[in-house]
């Protein structure tokens, strides 16, 4: 492994997962998490788990949580949050793309500021039809492609270097669109600018249901 192979590996398992934390862990994006964990109930699937940001939302009637999360410095930067979580939580895989769950084993999903990441994502999605009994629900936070074309423009100049300082990060893809396009129907979509740099703050809140 070359030096600048080797900085590049380690600028990935060390130093994108806390950004990530710093970036995606102030009190106005709990306000987000809270709105997308809102409703979920029984064993959930969380893709995407990272530090553990989502644990405080979820609501009182998830009674398990499988935390899928590729990232062990993201793992440890979450423990006391996992330690404090009155809801109990497992870790279930590295991948989204290949659960370690059974069919049907879950009543829920969700995954915030992710499906912009997994290299993937249509597999992704398709295992997490697999493992949602039909009727689950898959609840999801993720920033994406804008609407006005003046933004898309700066989206697409900017998602080269956006994929390489995040971790393959992507700024166009279609977060409903990719749901929608794994069989899921969608109930409902929430979509606007969040504070900040439009290229990175159009954010979708959307639910959608396995329909089995």
């Amino acid at each position: 492994m070359g030096v600048a192979t080797s900085l590049a590996e380690t600028y990935r398992r060390q130093v994108v997962p806390r950004l990530v934390e710093v970036a995606c862990g102030s009190p106005e994006m709990r306000a987000w998490r809270d709105r997308a964990a809102a409703g979920l109930s029984g064993v959930v699937v969380e893709l995407g788990f990272g530090s553990a940001l989502n644990v405080p939302s979820y609501p009182p009637e998830v009674t398990l949580v499988h935390a899928v999360e590729p990232s062990l410095v993201g793992r440890r930067l979450g423990e006391r949050r996992v330690a404090e979580s009155p809801v109990p939580i497992v870790h279930a895989g590295l991948e989204g793309e290949s659960l370690v769950l059974g069919d049907d084993s879950c009543d829920g999903a969700l995954c915030t500021f992710t499906l912009c990441t997994i290299p993937g994502v249509e597999q992704a999605l398709a295992e997490l039809r697999r493992v949602l009994k039909p009727g689950g629900r898959f609840h999801f936070l993720e920033h994406g492609l804008a609407p006005d074309e003046g933004v898309r423009r700066w989206q697409r100049r900017l998602e080269p270097a956006q994929m390489a300082l995040a971790d393959g990060c992507h700024l166009t893809r279609d977060p409903v669109a990719l749901v929608r396009d794994a069989g899921f129907r969608i109930e409902s979509v929430d979509s606007s600018y969040a504070r900040g740099p439009k290229p990175w703050v159009y954010f979708t809140l959307g639910r959608a249901v396995n329909p089995g």
